[in-house]
């Protein structure tokens, strides 16, 4: 065991260190934690509205539901500003996080990844009818902007809202943003740049400093985007959605792709390397598209096109945080006979059951130990893998709504997904990952505790 875990010492973790220090990844996995404000709102608004619409509807409750329309047309309201467009507010997150881990002014970067991203949206549409309009259809289209010839309606300046501005634009924020901040941070590091008197307040300052790299970055984006306009490949965003942003979430959903984020968290923990940080910008690019994806079509009543998200790790497989560690804490107060970790486990449950395991990975410590190294890998390996299979085997339904990843068990997966049962695995997969500590914790009763050094 020393061996294999020296093993993983020497290879392993300076490979987690490298990338947990890479600052666009950093950037990134910050970008996503900044969306959370708008992410919860639009969650609270889809949560409300199945409450107060999509159920009561199933059991014809029909006037409740047209009382309730006021509420649910807030409700409505408040999906639109924030989930229904969560790709454009990432576009300036992104930019923001960017600027600010390589220390150049931020918000215009913010402005340079959202311009970039708004050129990589088709920007107009063409319909066939199946017959030709009546004359006053084709005067109330043609005063709205849209022509119309013959057959068929065309117009410019048309973002499509349902499609592009959600979950969608995640990637191509990720490369067509990264392209264009990155030619305005480099040109900032350049001091290629309109420097103004000390005299000029701050503010008129740093706007007149970023004017030259971000219209720098905004060309380098808009002749990318007008060279495959041109070539006709679509539009950036088409293409990064059809070649990257698709396989990648397809593969998402297989069970090794799950697994090995499982296990990878793990490792990195285990060295007392935060591994959902670490981890982050991969598990929030890919799972959390996933997951707002499902979002967007629960709330519009819509099939959910993803079956594993970014929630389903923190329900299923680190319930008291990465490792169950919650599961551990109540082994420890049942079996363990040492006075030092049965003190580390009370002080470490009530931060356990809302998830923060901290206390309990450098208080016992987990980090580096060889005898928990086994259960802290193997319990979210079995505990994921039940859960995953569950859900694809419809069992149990994925998730559909956001959650705060430090809400409790029991509530957190009845919460995200509106499912009954859901409680009822999380229930199974912490029975699972209790029995799978209990040896171990009777194991680590037979060593002695060391007494310290005296002079």
């Amino acid at each position: 065991m020393n061996s294999f875990i020296n093993w993983l010492n020497k290879h392993i973790v300076p490979v987690a260190a490298k990338i947990g220090s890479v600052r666009w990844l950093v950037a990134l996995r910050d970008a996503f934690i900044a969306i959370m404000p708008a992410t919860m709102a639009g969650a609270v608004a889809t949560i409300l509205n199945a409450l107060l619409r999509d159920l009561p509807t199933q059991f014809g409750w029909t006037g409740f539901v047209e009382s309730m329309q006021p509420v649910i047309g807030i409700n409505g309201q408040v999906w639109t500003g924030s989930l229904a467009i969560l790709g454009l507010i990432f576009a300036f997150t992104f930019g923001y996080q960017m600027a600010v881990q390589y220390k150049v002014e931020p918000i215009t970067a913010g402005i340079v990844t959202l311009g970039t991203f708004l050129m990589s949206l088709p920007q107009s549409f063409t319909i066939t009818l199946g017959k030709a309009l009546t004359k006053s259809g084709v005067d109330t289209l043609t005063a709205a902007g849209v022509a119309v010839d013959g057959k068929s309606v065309s117009g410019w300046g048309y973002f499509n809202f349902g499609s592009f501005f959600g979950a969608t634009g995640f990637f191509t924020v990720m490369i067509m943003g990264g392209i264009a901040v990155a030619v305005y941070i480099w040109l900032m590091k350049k001091n290629i740049t309109i420097k103004m008197p000390d005299s000029v307040p701050p503010a008129i300052a740093r706007a007149f400093t970023g004017i030259i790299p971000a219209t720098a970055a905004l060309y380098v984006s808009g002749i990318i985007t007008w060279a495959f306009s041109k070539v006709g490949a679509g539009t950036i965003i088409e293409f990064i959605s059809k070649t990257i942003q698709e396989p990648l979430l397809g593969m998402s959903q297989g069970y090794w792709a799950v697994l090995l984020m499982t296990v990878l968290v793990q490792i990195f923990w285990f060295f007392g390397i935060h591994g959902t940080n670490v981890l982050g910008p991969v598990l929030d690019s890919i799972w959390l598209t996933a997951q707002v994806a499902n979002i967007n079509a629960f709330a519009q009543g819509q099939k959910l096109p993803y079956l594993w998200t970014r929630n389903a790790f923190d329900l299923y497989a680190w319930i008291g945080g990465a490792g169950a560690t919650l599961m551990l804490l109540i082994a420890i107060l049942i079996f363990s006979k040492r006075d030092d970790q049965r003190a580390v486990a009370k002080l470490s449950l009530a931060p356990g059951v809302f998830n923060v395991n901290e206390p309990v990975m450098f208080g016992l410590p987990i980090v580096l130990d060889p005898i928990y190294f086994i259960p802290f890998l193997l319990a979210p390996v079995v505990m994921v893998t039940i859960a995953y299979f569950a859900i694809t085997w419809g069992w149990v339904a994925p998730v559909k709504t956001q959650i705060v990843w430090s809400m409790p068990p029991i509530v957190n997966s009845l919460i995200a997904t509106m499912d009954w049962r859901a409680p009822i695995l999380q229930v199974v997969n912490m029975a699972v990952g209790f029995l799978i500590y209990v040896p171990f914790v009777k194991a680590a009763n037979r060593l002695q505790v060391e007494a310290p050094a005296v002079d």
